[in-house]
């Protein structure tokens, strides 16, 4: 069984039943104590679970605080913000959400010029605001709510406000991708805003590290089917959950 397709099975058992024993992943895995202990650590530095005596707990539902999500996987986000700037061009209209893949995304636009762009999230405008010397971005910053979770505002006032305008792209950074679920979100109102984007753009691309491949959150945002291109890592090349997003979105790219 390959690594991904462990941390997958591991996800799966932790979200059926809550705790399980060393003895449990040995057995369900087919693999050493010395490869679960590996694995498990690796899940533990992603977020994903608490190593305790015997065994390993799931974190609880509440996705981690944006503080922290900003410090996991930070190379292979990086990867996935240049390779969506590679396919932009400029003139294009884009629609940014909150979260930490698209506060890279920002960074790495901030190199170019000539997009529109329109956002919620407050990291992202302060990365493209326009130079004294000129240049740069349209910036459009979304009013509305201030949320709770994440430096972005929320709520109808937003998703309104998302509906006067119609972009070539939406750049989402969801909480999870699967087959069955398509893109999805932890938080109720930042869900509202990217399926709102989705419904306004001609296109969606997904900006989502391959940790986030395979699960699934609470709200969905967007279903596979409408992916237009799904970007992720070269680790998820062999994972099943990539290979059944294969099927589905319009176009996957592995960085």
């Amino acid at each position: 069984m390959w690594q991904q397709e462990r941390y997958q099975r591991i996800r799966a058992l932790l979200s059926a039943q809550q705790r399980l024993s060393t003895e449990q992943l040995v057995s369900a895995l087919q693999v050493s104590r010395e490869t679960v202990r590996r694995d498990v650590a690796a899940l533990e530095a992603m977020g994903e679970l608490r190593r305790i005596h015997g065994g390993v707990i799931a974190q609880s539902g509440e996705e981690a605080p944006i503080a922290e999500r900003a410090q996991q996987q930070v190379p292979y986000k990086q990867a996935i913000a240049r390779a969506a700037c590679s396919r932009l061009r400029q003139g294009q209209t884009l629609f940014i959400d909150a979260g930490t893949t698209t506060a890279l995304l920002a960074r790495e636009l901030a190199t170019l010029s000539g997009l529109t762009i329109i956002t919620n999230a407050f990291d992202v405008a302060l990365a493209l605001r326009r130079p004294a010397q000129g240049g740069g971005h349209q910036l459009i910053m979304l009013g509305g709510e201030l949320g709770e979770r994440a430096p972005a505002t929320v709520g109808g006032s937003t998703v309104a406000e998302i509906g006067r305008y119609r972009a070539d792209i939406a750049l989402l950074s969801p909480v999870g991708v699967t087959a069955a679920m398509g893109a999805s979100n932890y938080d109720p109102r930042e869900a509202e805003v990217a399926r709102a984007m989705c419904a306004q753009a001609d296109q969606v691309y997904m900006l989502a590290d391959f940790s986030k491949l395979g699960v699934s959150s609470r709200i969905s945002t967007c279903a596979a089917s409408d992916i237009d291109l799904l970007i992720s890592n070269r680790q998820a090349a062999d994972m099943p959950a990539c290979q059944q997003l294969a099927a589905l979105a319009g176009e996957i790219w592995l960085v």
